[in-house]
């Protein structure tokens, strides 16, 4: 089919997502540059996410947690522009929202926390990307674990796993439920988010 091609009304689209075997999208997200999940609920990473909406950057270092985060990395967080602009439209994120979070390791500390000093001042600091975790907002695919599916493309440096599949309710999808601010979100991490 030609890239080319207009349908006329959201239904018609609806119909080819359906035919094609992709699920659970809203009219409004047709046109999303988000994850294509397969019948088998794998998918891969979307193409160009760094070129996304950044929604943010949280850090949990090792020397602020006892030597043993969760996860001592930058997390640099990504959402699909089509699904931002619903979501500061409407305030609710739509089906089909995808958000990626990329790892980023950091530059050596030169303090007993893992700070170092910089030009900047004292602080932590980015150095090189180390893994990749995604969620996909489908709530008729995704009940067991409250309409979001989760995925990780590995936590090393790249090249990522060129799949992934839906995890498991305990591997992501529980903490969120506890914890997350908005619709398994944390959006209390992401002030571009709750910019009018």
């Amino acid at each position: 089919m030609s890239k080319f091609v207009k349908f006329s009304t959201a239904a018609a689209v609806t119909l080819v997502l359906a035919a094609c075997g992709v699920t659970g999208i809203s009219a409004q997200m047709a046109h999303s540059e988000g994850a294509v999940i397969n019948d088998a609920n794998e998918t891969a990473i979307p193409e160009n996410f760094r070129e996304w909406i950044f929604i943010g950057a949280p850090l949990t270092p090792n020397g602020l947690n006892g030597g043993a985060a969760g996860f001592p990395e930058f997390h640099h967080v990504y959402i699909e522009p089509g699904a931002y602009a619903e979501y500061k439209k409407t305030g609710t994120f739509p089906e089909g929202t995808t958000i990626v979070k990329e790892l980023a390791l950091l530059h050596e500390g030169h303090h007993e926390d893992g700070s170092r000093d910089e030009a900047s001042g004292r602080g932590f600091f980015a150095d090189r990307v180390a893994g990749i975790d995604m969620m996909v907002k489908d709530s008729a695919r995704f009940k067991d674990t409250n309409g979001w599916g989760f995925f990780n493309f590995g936590h090393h440096e790249p090249p990522y796993a060129e799949k992934a599949a839906a995890l498991p309710n305990e591997n992501c999808a529980f903490c969120h439920t506890a914890n997350a601010t908005e619709d398994m979100v944390f959006t209390k991490f992401y002030p571009v988010l709750r910019i009018n």
